[in-house]
């Protein structure tokens, strides 16, 4: 884990990552977003010559610091109703160390300050029974508690528990995943819990959320204005969407764009298991979608992903500076899903991706 003071309960800027979006939200049709495009005595008897030199600060002056993050999508750490069948994740996990799962990312992870995630998952000892689901078709993933060392062996520091599976197993699943993630001191948000992360004064809060829909807002409103009394900075951390479509719904573009109305920082999407666009709305970054990362629903997810990196200049507690990019990312290297997310090497493949997320293309492939 990286040495740094948390409260509560390289960075990699590609050379073809521009600092933000290319289009802004007025690109954007607001219902329905299209995404292609010491003394020396008084100052009258000092000479006018002498040099300043800017080693000097003024008293009370402090040096700018930076604060790095690193954000991904869905990490699904487990199988389907916790099998264990030849070549699942669980099955790797039992069979590999924890830090072969992000050990092609965890340079990117070590050098940031924070990581954050949103695991989706139930990780239990126990043989709980599946809750049941209204939908079909329905989906329950478990592993064991000990699939959590994957976190903290990725040097993962946080990690939302908003989502559609961590209540897969009910409330007793949810209370052993939480148990499991503290073992490995890694911080949890839920929809009541906000993450708070502080590094030489300036706090940052991971307000972590379900947006299932546009009115969910008003539920995460009053967490905003909570959280900005005890933060300087406040991201948005949702779950939601439609699942597998390339562009956000217009429903969740309105969503978004309302957040960051009432004073959201950044807001950043996932659940649909695919990529979709960002967009810049009033000088803040919105990424609807940062799909899958390591995800074991399935042995032939769509493969393409990103880090998200965020670089926050701040100096005398006040935020100076604020760059974002993107580290375009496989979601599996292998023939088949080996559960081990890697960057894109290939400047082609990067491009297509960054175009994608800048709005310039239609898919990221």
């Amino acid at each position: 884990m990286k040495r740094l003071a948390i409260l509560c309960g390289v960075v990699w800027i590609l050379a073809l990552c521009p600092v933000h979006a290319a289009y802004t939200a007025a690109d954007l049709e607001p219902d329905l977003p299209s995404f292609n495009d010491d003394g020396l005595g008084r100052a009258e008897d000092a000479p006018s010559t002498a040099p300043v030199d800017p080693s000097v600060k003024a008293p009370g002056e402090l040096d700018p610091f930076t604060i790095d993050l690193s954000i991904t999508g869905d990490c699904l750490l487990s199988s389907y109703k916790g099998g264990s069948q030849t070549g699942s994740l669980n099955w790797y996990a039992a069979t590999k160390d924890p830090s072969y799962f992000f050990e092609k990312v965890r340079d990117v992870f070590t050098r940031d300050d924070f990581t954050i995630t949103n695991l989706e998952t139930v990780l239990t000892d126990r043989n709980l029974p599946e809750v049941k689901k209204n939908t079909d078709p329905a989906y329950w993933y478990r592993g064991p508690a000990a699939n959590a060392r994957i976190l903290s062996a990725g040097s993962i520091e946080a990690v939302s528990l908003t989502n559609n599976h961590t209540n897969d197993y009910g409330k007793a699943g949810k209370e052993d995943t939480i148990a499991a993630v503290n073992a490995q001191n890694i911080l949890y948000g839920t929809e009541v819990k906000t993450i708070y992360l502080e590094k030489n004064g300036f706090t940052i809060a991971v307000i972590c959320n379900g947006l299932w829909n546009e009115g969910q807002v008003q539920q995460i409103i009053p967490r905003i204005q909570e959280a900005s009394k005890q933060s300087d900075y406040q991201i948005i951390f949702y779950h939601g969407g439609t699942e597998f479509v390339l562009k956000p719904d217009p429903w969740k573009v309105r969503a978004c764009r309302k957040l960051v109305d009432y004073g959201a920082d950044l807001v950043i999407g996932s659940h649909p298991h695919v990529l979709q666009p960002m967009e810049v709305y009033k000088g803040v970054d919105i990424v609807y979608s940062l799909g899958n990362f390591c995800y074991g629903g399935s042995r032939s997810p769509k493969n393409r992903t990103v880090i998200y990196k965020l670089l926050l200049t701040v100096q005398d507690g006040q935020l100076i500076q604020s760059e974002s990019s993107f580290i375009p990312c496989y979601v599996f290297t292998g023939s088949a899903n080996n559960w081990q997310p890697a960057p894109i090497a290939d400047a082609d493949a990067q491009q297509r991706v960054l175009d994608f997320m800048y709005g310039k293309r239609d898919n990221p492939y």
